[in-house]
């Protein structure tokens, strides 16, 4: 029998907080259309991640995928760094 290997989600977002050993919060946004007026309001979701070689600062954007439950609000582990902060 073939198993097949399910797709994780994968979310995008910027780096707001990186304090935690090994851990950093991230912010993500998505538009979504009003049902009856029709406007496109900003929803912010936060998600915290796990960053083993701490490898990201605040600005950064980051994608991060779903994994196993690390810890009581870990649920999502970073994937990739899309793009560094410019630091001024």
């Amino acid at each position: 029998m073939v198993e097949k290997k399910a797709h994780k989600k994968t979310r995008i977002g910027i780096v707001i907080s990186d304090k935690m050993d090994k851990s950093v919060v991230i912010r993500t946004e998505r538009l979504i259309r009003h049902k009856l007026y029709g406007k496109f309001i900003r929803r912010q979701v936060k998600y915290m991640a796990d960053d083993p070689e701490s490898l990201c600062s605040v600005g950064d954007l980051v994608m991060i995928e779903e994994c196993r439950p690390l810890s009581k609000r870990k649920r999502w582990r970073l994937r990739q760094i899309v793009e560094k902060a410019v630091i001024v």
